[in-house]
């Protein structure tokens, strides 16, 4: 059996893409005049630029897949910092697994489908496609999320609030200096994962309870969706970019209608997009396309484009192609995590 630095091999690390470096506005107009998938990422990409132009528009993104694994975390991280996003939606897996254990000083490993995954489980070596994770770095993830956890007080907390104290932890430790959970904290930029158990923070907080010897700290997820729901209530206008489907998309898509349910009249997000490799034909949520979610009431159809294309490929050029437009720079701060926390704005 070959050793486990074998695999894990410091020189062959994830690299996260940097849209700064990369000015890709010919490009994807080049793309404009094709046809196909192409022709669907150049509109997705001018629709996402309307988004920031929008002086009224609040722009939820929303995250399901192996993202930051692969490369992504710093995309995202440009977007917080240039005020692009006002609101996060993910799956716990790329917040905890991937963000925060980044954020501990872990990494993402470059790999091969085309491996013994008997050997790697032995090593305790975790594949991701050709993506490797070290099983005791994440263990060592589980247990520093049930020390946040032991740490507060004992109560309901929406994964929001949770996500501010990993945070504030990073901060307190002096971790994380790319860390999307850092940066969104300082921000003011909140970040929701509806599924919170579903991931490495799960195992931290059924560690946490089952030693507690009280009172516990607990996810409520309806919380979740009602400080969402506040979010649109406050919002003008809502534009969401979609990264994949899932739990995180049927969450934020639903909050036009949880208004509605609470007798507050809201319109439907303004603008959508999603970049997806799903088929629709099979009923499935994540290839649902963003018509079919206009019969639901929660998606305008004006300015809507699906864009079925593997992520690493499309969010990379149509998130450089926004913050080379600079449309970002006229936008107001939002800091929606003092909103819902009862922080006044400062005149």
């Amino acid at each position: 059996m070959a050793e486990k630095k074998y695999y894990i091999n410091p020189k062959r690390t994830v690299e996260h893409f940097d849209i700064k470096k990369h000015d890709v506005i010919s490009l994807v107009d080049s793309m404009g005049k094709m046809a196909f998938q192409a022709r669907n990422l150049h509109r997705a990409a001018g629709i996402y630029v309307k988004m920031l132009q929008d002086r009224k528009c609040s722009v939820i993104l929303t995250l399901a897949g192996s993202l930051f694994s692969a490369g992504l975390k710093n995309v995202v991280l440009d977007m917080i910092k240039n005020n692009m996003v006002d609101a996060i939606v993910s799956t716990g897996a790329i917040i905890v697994d991937q963000d925060f254990l980044e954020a501990l000083g872990f990494k993402h490993y470059q790999g091969t489908p085309f491996v013994d995954d008997n050997e790697l489980r032995n090593l305790m070596i975790d594949r991701i496609y050709d993506t490797y994770i070290d099983e005791e770095e994440l263990r060592y993830c589980d247990m520093t999320i049930a020390e946040i956890a032991a740490s507060l007080q004992p109560r309901p907390y929406s994964s929001r609030e949770f996500i501010i104290e990993m945070g504030k932890w990073l901060v307190a430790n002096k971790k994380g200096k790319d860390s999307v959970v850092k940066t969104a904290y300082e921000c003011g930029v909140p970040i929701f994962v509806p599924a919170f158990s579903d991931c490495s923070a799960g195992f931290g907080l059924i560690h946490h309870q089952y030693n507690a010897k009280g009172p516990v700290v607990s996810i409520d997820s309806a919380k979740d969706f009602l400080e969402l729901t506040k979010i649109k209530i406050r919002a003008a206008d809502t534009g969401i970019f979609m990264v994949g489907g899932g739990v995180p998309k049927n969450f934020t898509q639903d909050v036009v209608v949880a208004c509605d349910v609470l007798g507050v009249q809201k319109e439907m997000h303004k603008y959508a997009i999603q970049i997806t490799v799903a088929d629709e034909r099979d009923g499935g949520l994540s290839g649902s396309t963003l018509k079919e979610a206009s019969s639901w009431g929660k998606v305008e159809t004006t300015f809507e484009q699906m864009v079925y294309s593997e992520a690493t490929i499309a969010l990379p050029l149509i998130a450089s192609y926004a913050y080379h437009s600079e449309a970002w720079k006229t936008r107001k701060i939002k800091r929606y995590n003092d909103f819902l926390d009862g922080v006044k704005e400062s005149k």
